[in-house]
């Protein structure tokens, strides 16, 4: 028996595991029911009570050393360390990797920065959490004031919350930088609003300002009317509509005219053709003194606008939050474009 038991060990020992097919003929010579090893488990039982003591603790060693083989291999083969260099062909040509895009929305954002920055305007950002200075009081929201209401807030504690506009990162730069400035401010800004296809509780907005001597109303709507042309197209027509924001007075919303002979466009505009793309003022005075500038010398105007309401009008996406699922069908349809 014990003479049975050095020819198996000496046997399996010099196997070479050196594939899957090796490795799989090992286990079912050895370590299977009808292998060599279980058949001198069967002739063991055969055995008397004494030579049992012994004989048994060698075939105990035999399985374990011949199952640790096994498994060793078994590992090495599954790491690609076995063979590695017989399975690779060098000459052939390289794994592809797959192409990325841009975002829509960083394709909607970027064609707008480039405009406006080829007007000459700078870029500003600032922090997404702000105190209640920066987010409201500097811009004409005095406490308690209805007009806090048009904003619903993400508070972190007591004054500080996260920003509902970039208009605050305007206030830093008015309150650090001398007139004249023009700057537009892109970001992220958050309200506590309700989801749904057609808002979020967090978007983008690109924000603008100027401030210098003698700036005027016309000359808001004619960078406004410039950067409409640019981006939609030159034959695209406006309109401006008064409106109301804390911060800027006179107060107007831009609408561009898309008309209704499409389904789309007439759902888009509610059947009117028009479609409202920001909402645009003079900077008020208080704002201007709140930031420790002289508006007996300097006037200026504001201007903001969302991302999003943007790219979805232009890809024609329909629902906001496919924007935000970062579902890679959908955002490898942008392949082309950036």
């Amino acid at each position: 028996m014990k003479q049975r038991i050095e020819e198996v060990k000496k046997n399996f020992l010099r196997q070479e595991l050196a594939s899957p097919d090796l490795l799989e003929k090992f286990r079912l010579q050895f370590l299977v029911k009808k292998g060599e090893i279980n058949s001198l488990f069967e002739e063991f039982k055969k055995l008397g009570k004494e030579e049992k003591k012994e004989v048994g603790q060698l075939l105990n060693n035999l399985k374990k050393e011949a199952q640790e083989k096994y498994d060793q291999a078994k590992t090495l083969l599954g790491s690609g360390s076995v063979q590695k260099e017989k399975e690779e062909d060098y000459s052939l040509p390289g794994k592809s990797v797959g192409q990325g895009s841009r975002h829509p929305l960083s394709l909607v954002q970027n064609k707008m920065i480039t405009i406006f920055k080829e007007m000459g305007f700078s870029i500003s950002e600032g922090p997404e959490i702000e105190d209640d200075w920066h987010n409201f009081s500097a811009l004409n929201f005095p406490e308690n004031h209805p007009a806090r209401d048009m904003q619903d807030t993400f508070f972190i504690e007591k004054d500080i919350s996260l920003r509902t506009h970039t208009s605050s990162v305007q206030v830093r730069v008015m309150e650090n930088c001398a007139p004249p400035i023009r700057t537009i401010s892109p970001g992220r800004v958050y309200r506590n609003e309700a989801i749904s296809a057609r808002s979020n509780s967090f978007f983008h907005q690109i924000e603008g300002l100027y401030i210098d001597k003698g700036v005027s109303f016309a000359d808001l709507k004619q960078t406004l009317f410039l950067f409409v042309q640019q981006f939609f197209g030159e034959e695209t027509k406006v309109r401006f509509r008064p409106s109301y924001f804390p911060f800027t007075e006179p107060s107007a919303e831009m609408d561009i005219y898309l008309g209704t002979d499409s389904e789309e466009d007439y759902r888009l505009t509610k059947g009117t053709g028009w479609l409202e793309i920001l909402g645009c003022g003079m900077v008020d005075v208080n704002v201007l003194e709140n930031c420790g500038i002289d508006a007996a010398t300097y006037s200026g105007f504001a201007f903001g606008m969302g991302v999003e309401r943007i790219a979805m009008f232009q890809y024609g996406i329909k629902d906001i939050r496919t924007l935000f699922e970062n579902d890679k069908r959908f955002l490898e349809q942008f392949k082309a474009l950036g």
